[in-house]
């Protein structure tokens, strides 16, 4: 029995063990600490239980389904359970800093501008393509996927940029805690997002989540930026489909005060390193598989003259 862990499994397991060793070591007197720690445990066990379990059980496909998707429940569970992760490395908000920085570039605040200008209408429009977010990159996993019946190359490095993108803006929201215009620079605003009939109860959803420091950079930028980066070169029908929705998306990060322009700003040089380090990742295993298949080439298979 061979148990095999690919490259968006060992992402998993070193970025949730890394949480959950921060929260049992120097965070354990942050509320939550520990309960969270666990949580964390358990994500980081899940890859190699479910890997094992796989080769144990080769006939069992719906073992392989659920250790090829693992990192869904990951990235969606463990955004709430950041808040003692970052009470511990960075409980200070940046949120000044990030407002000094958007006067700096552009000499102006994008979400008190835009909030002046867009029309409510377009606010229910822009809010609903927000929540693309939740949707787009399950999308084109799930075209990949169904596309060959299983996990590709192509799968494989498109989850793995996933995973690279949100171990690194889960740590850049540990170290740049920051709660976004909405909250921070609320008297800037002439009064509540307007909208025609989505908007209140849209913006009001998005109140509620139990992390609210996840501002820089735009995950919901950077999470776009990737999967539209991906759809154009392995799915270019899903690319036309989310083109529009997508642009849509980060427009709304900003009209919907969640974002500061420096937030999509930064996430741009993020979502280039992400697709660097999978590209490279991909075409190490892809190496590595040849060079295996060649050894494994029987002696008495090769013809001399």
């Amino acid at each position: 029995m061979r148990v095999h862990l690919n490259a968006t499994d060992l992402i998993v397991v070193v970025a949730c063990s890394l949480a959950a060793l921060v929260l049992v070591g120097p965070g354990r007197w942050a509320p939550g600490a520990l309960p969270n720690a666990g949580l964390f445990a358990l994500m980081a066990a899940g890859p190699l239980v479910l890997r094992t379990l796989e080769a144990t059980y080769p006939s069992r496909a719906w073992l392989t389904v659920l250790a090829d998707w693992w990192l869904l429940p990951v990235a969606v569970l463990s955004h709430g359970w950041l808040s003692p992760v970052v009470d511990t490395l960075n409980p200070i908000l940046k949120d000044a800093q990030l407002v000094a920085a958007d006067q700096q570039l552009f000499g102006f605040q994008a979400a008190v501008e835009l909030g002046r200008i867009v029309p409510p209408w377009l606010n229910d429009v822009l809010l609903v393509c927000y929540y693309g977010h939740f949707v787009w990159p399950l999308v084109l996993g799930v075209a990949l996927y169904l596309r060959a019946a299983g996990p590709t190359s192509e799968f494989n490095e498109y989850l793995t940029g996933l995973g690279l993108l949100f171990f690194l803006n889960y740590a850049a929201y540990s170290l740049v805690p920051a709660v976004g215009p909405r909250y921070f620079l609320i008297d800037a605003f002439d009064g509540p997002l307007r909208g025609v009939a989505l908007t209140p109860v849209l913006d009001s959803l998005m109140r509620a989540p139990k992390y609210a420091r996840d501002c820089f950079p735009s995950g919901h930028t950077g999470t776009t930026l990737l999967v539209l980066f991906y759809a154009w070169r392995f799915s270019r029908r899903t690319f036309w489909v989310m083109l529009a929705p997508g642009i849509g998306l980060i427009v709304a990060t900003l009209a919907g005060r969640f974002h500061y322009a420096t937030d999509l700003v930064c996430a741009v040089p993020m979502v280039m390193v992400v697709a660097g380090l999978a590209l490279g990742l991909s075409r190490a295993v892809r190496q590595r598989e040849v060079e295996r298949a060649a050894r494994s080439v029987p002696v008495d298979a090769i013809l001399r003259p």
